[in-house]
């Protein structure tokens, strides 16, 4: 039986992990008692007193709920260190968001964030590039990256995939993606993609004099997603795309050893993540999931836009941002106060329905140190995808140049044609 874990006066130590829950209890429960079912499953408790435990147990690694609001519906519990493996996201994620939620106590729980101590931190390698690296790469020192994604993100022949990342290329794009679903179809076939495509990537870079770099999805089973990264490199590919949530945390861990190993950089697509994160009540928020994924070490993380498709308040966005961007985050709000001692910084991606149209708005809120992509809203240009991304590429043009879209848009036909679609 859970009991003796409210412990308000506990003031946490430096080695604990502290989380931050949301919690609603279910009728018959009250908040306290839920709360400390809650603490007992994710760590030492279970149902009843058990005769195998002791009083060192206890005194060692029994965790302190040291924060109850119930009017709020918050909870704050200091866990020991000693309850977790370093460099184990599965381990880490199996005792504070594992069993808790099927719990009988609650009605709906949500983990909020996480603080992680000093040694955990410092037992993963976090991202081997960074944005500085990723701006280095790429030759570009101040705005915003821009990229697209092949669309219809699946169904395209790969010569015309090919094709599409060509002019995409040409027309400003430095990145051109995979999307989430797409992998290794009759119709496109993974290495024959990857060929023609970076073929095509060689062709933009001689005609634009930009660098390009082209991320293909490699997302399969473990071994199967080693070789076709080790496809890529062999091939001069630079980067590759992994759907980290539907892969799994474990083999999401496999994979970026390899891919530091051959020393190419690793975007993170979320793609499934609304599943555990839209519901305001229950389950884990985006903030608490990216904190995991700049441990583990992708180095371009997809975050939100707040001006596109996708739900998702700028306050959130902007938060999610600073988590993988600072090395010392503040708490704010729900989001609690983090040092990342200099593990390098992921790079954010804004993605989901954006077109040029949005550029200021979004550059207002996240800043320059983003990279923006769009598909329909390049590939959806009434002109073609050569124009939509001539299109978005003049609206990033335009904000760095502190020039409004309409008074750039007189002397760009393709940022024109944009705005004039966006009016009707």
């Amino acid at each position: 039986m859970a009991s003796g874990y409210v412990d308000l006066g506990y003031k946490p130590r430096q080695d604990d992990l502290v989380c931050l829950f949301y919690l609603e209890p279910s009728e018959g429960s009250t908040f306290e008692k839920a709360a400390e079912q809650v603490t007992a499953e994710s760590s030492i408790g279970t149902w009843t007193d058990v005769s195998t435990m002791n009083p060192n147990i206890r005194e060692r690694l029994q965790p302190h709920i040291f924060l109850l609001d119930e009017k709020q519906g918050l909870a704050r519990v200091a866990y020991p260190l000693d309850l977790f493996e370093l460099d184990n996201i599965p381990q880490i994620l199996s005792s504070i968001a594992g069993n808790i939620y099927g719990m009988k106590a609650i009605d709906n729980l949500r983990l909020l964030d996480f603080t992680l101590p000093e040694k955990i931190v410092r037992s993963f390698e976090g991202p081997s590039f960074g944005i500085k690296g990723i701006r280095k790469l790429l030759s570009v020192r101040d705005r915003p990256l821009v990229g697209t994604i092949i669309k219809p993100k699946v169904g395209l022949p790969t010569e015309d995939h090919a094709r599409v990342a060509f002019e995409s290329w040409v027309g400003g794009c430095d990145i051109v993606k995979d999307d989430e679903n797409l992998t290794n179809q009759e119709f496109n076939p993974f290495e024959e993609r990857v060929l023609k495509t970076l073929r095509m990537r060689d062709r933009a870079e001689k005609e634009s004099g930009e660098r390009k770099v082209y991320m293909p999805n490699v997302t399969a089973e473990t071994e199967e997603m080693i070789s076709r990264m080790e496809f890529v490199k062999n091939e001069g590919g630079e980067y590759v795309m992994i759907d980290v949530i539907t892969l799994g945390f474990g083999a999401l861990q496999t994979a970026v050893k390899y891919a530091k190993d051959l020393g190419l950089v690793v975007h993170a697509h979320r793609a499934m993540h609304a599943a555990l994160t839209r519901n305001k009540k229950h389950g884990i928020t985006m903030l608490a999931l990216a904190k995991l994924y700049r441990l583990i070490g992708t180095d371009q993380l997809h975050v939100g836009t707040a001006v596109g498709k996708m739900e998702g308040p700028a306050n959130e966005v902007v938060s999610i941002r600073d988590e993988i961007t600072l090395d010392d985050v503040p708490e704010y709000g729900n989001r609690l106060k983090q040092e990342w001692y200099g593990l390098k910084t992921v790079f954010p991606v804004c993605s989901g329905g954006l077109h040029a149209g949005h550029i200021p708005e979004l550059m207002e809120i996240m800043g320059e140190d983003i990279i923006i992509q769009a598909g329909g809203g390049v590939h959806g240009h009434p002109d073609g995808t050569l124009a939509g991304a001539q299109s978005l590429r003049q609206a990033v043009d335009a904000v760095m140049k502190d020039v409004s879209l309409e008074e750039y848009a007189r002397s760009h036909v393709e940022l024109s044609r944009v705005l004039e679609k966006m009016k009707k």
